[in-house]
């Protein structure tokens, strides 16, 4: 088989996974420094750090000033749950799922909370009818499909004298897409997405509305500690101004507060949102002029640009079944790595065989540029492969 010419150039950076994502452009662990390490994170400078963290998160996301921000245990995930325990059941809920994590909270609300709940399903790349969710109902939905690449264009589906909540999973498009906070009540995310910074803890942002139903509405449901917002009948103040549930790691919030000065460094959200749109075009232009590959969302208007999704079109993999298609996706991607190019850009387990290439915030769009010839190897070289062992 005659060898396929590599390009000259390689990403100085070939960390393209969509979780943990890649570090701050310059980071390095003197970023760390100043982190409070060996110290409570109940003692002043702990309860400083964290109260920081808050801050800047409400300041770079815009968050309005009455929505009270707080940190909680287990990343993303942790947030979620915390909302779905702690407020559903008041009334009907309406669940969108369009990829993998949208549909895990349908199998938590349907399965283990047990209520009254309509699900409203698409298929990967595409979205459900937003015009058939009902507002006067509670409302869950992801914002970003991380696993799919799919988002909502904006959130004009939601009215604004809507009657229930909408709890908003956004772990993707915090920092890279623009959200109306006037039309959310609940949005979590994590640190790993888009700044890049380290796994374990989550972000839960609470509207009045949603602090209304907590303070009027109690779950038929036992709620453990880890899941408590409220005590005695009110509000847990100290969640929101840094007093955590349970202990963080002070190393890990000093690494949040260095991406999210970063991020004002840049121009703050509207500077995160032009380096991601930036980022996705690179992937966009590669594929109008690629035949043998496809964005797995369908619309333009619903495609990611954080976590870009592709499919194979090229009929010798595309008409190859499931598991050959997987291993065709194997066996690209493991050039890459080899090379030192690309890591961890494979399709997520539960989605379409395919490539996930992260475009977030801290990704330079000269390393996605210099990406996509590599991309053209690795496809000729695992083709070239795959007609060899025909």
């Amino acid at each position: 088989m005659t060898a396929i010419t590599q390009p000259a150039t390689r990403p100085a950076n070939p960390n393209f996974s969509s979780g943990p994502c890649a570090k701050r452009p310059g980071w390095s662990p003197e970023a760390l420094k100043g982190a409070a390490l060996g110290r409570s994170h109940r003692a002043k400078i702990g309860k400083a750090k964290l109260e920081q963290a808050i801050n800047l998160t409400r300041e770079v996301l815009q968050v309005p000033a009455d929505y009270r921000i707080g940190i909680v245990p287990a990343s993303d995930t942790g947030a979620v749950e915390m909302a779905l325990w702690s407020l559903l059941g008041e009334r009907g809920v309406d669940l969108l799922a369009w990829e993998s994590f949208g549909a895990g909270w349908v199998t938590d609300v349907v399965k283990q909370l047990k209520i009254d709940a309509r699900t409203f399903e698409a298929p990967y790349g595409e979205l459900p009818d937003l015009s058939k969710v009902d507002f006067d109902r509670d409302v869950v939905f992801t914002w970003n499909g991380t696993t799919s690449g799919v988002r909502v264009p904006n959130a004009d589906f939601i009215p604004a004298d809507r009657k229930g909540l909408t709890i908003c999973d956004a772990t993707s498009a915090a920092f890279a897409q623009t959200m109306d906070f006037s039309k959310l009540d609940v949005v979590t995310f994590s640190w790993q997405k888009v700044l890049g910074g380290e796994g374990g803890h989550g972000m839960l942002i609470l509207s009045p509305r949603a602090v209304e139903r907590l303070l009027t509405y109690k779950p038929a449901w036992p709620l453990p500690k880890i899941f408590r917002l409220t005590a005695g009948g009110k509000l847990i103040e100290g969640i929101f101004k840094g007093e955590t549930i349970n202990t963080p790691s002070m190393l890990c919030v000093e690494d949040y507060i260095d991406a999210l000065l970063w991020a004002k460094s840049v121009g703050g959200l509207d500077g995160l949102v032009a380096r991601a749109d930036a980022n996705a075009r690179v992937l966009a232009d590669w594929v109008a002029a690629n035949p043998a590959v496809a964005f797995l969302a369908k619309d333009e208007a619903s495609r990611s640009n954080t976590s870009v999704c592709l499919s194979f079109a090229d009929p010798a993999v595309a008409n190859l079944d499931d598991a050959g298609q997987q291993a065709f996706v194997k066996s690209f991607t493991g050039l890459l790595e080899a090379e030192k190019v690309a890591y961890d850009i494979a399709g997520y387990r539960d989605a379409p065989p395919g490539l996930r290439i992260w475009c977030g915030a801290t990704v330079e769009t000269s390393d996605l540029e210099a990406l996509t010839p590599w991309l053209d190897w690795a496809f000729a070289t695992a083709k070239a492969s795959l007609k060899a062992a025909a």
